[in-house]
């Protein structure tokens, strides 16, 4: 479905995608890589695991975009990503959504830098990171 809305735009010769277990396999190389609602589901370690993998796989320069429900800072403005977290809580063992802070703290210590947090539309917020 991804790839055939990429097509459609005439994307297919930019945008690929990959099929694996990003914690077994490792990730591709690319100057780009996105991860949209998937962190959420995993806990601080395999969060952390993620960013280091996608560090890893990037050349200098290369930039990792995540998007996501990010909460705000001070808790107080996103509620569809709080009742997200809640409800990765309670289906996930150790799933949770986290903030923007929190988002870019872990993405600086596994080597990033100038990163970033925009709103993006609704709920869902990007935390865009430079190797």
């Amino acid at each position: 479905m991804c790839e055939e809305y990429v097509n459609s735009f005439g994307l297919g010769q930019r945008v690929r995608f990959f099929p694996g277990d990003f914690f077994t396999d490792p990730l591709p190389t690319a100057d780009v890589l996105a991860m949209g609602h998937i962190r959420h589901d995993w806990d601080l370690e395999e969060k952390k695991l993620l960013l280091a993998k996608a560090y890893a796989a990037l050349p200098a320069g290369g930039a990792l975009i995540i998007f996501e429900s990010l909460i705000d800072d001070d808790r107080s403005q996103n509620a569809f990503g709080l009742l997200m977290s809640l409800n990765m809580l309670i289906e996930l063992k150790g799933g949770f959504d986290d903030t923007g802070a929190d988002c870019s703290a872990w993405m600086n210590e596994a080597g990033f830098r100038d990163v970033h947090v925009e709103h993006l539309i609704g709920p869902d917020s990007m935390a865009i990171g430079f190797k």
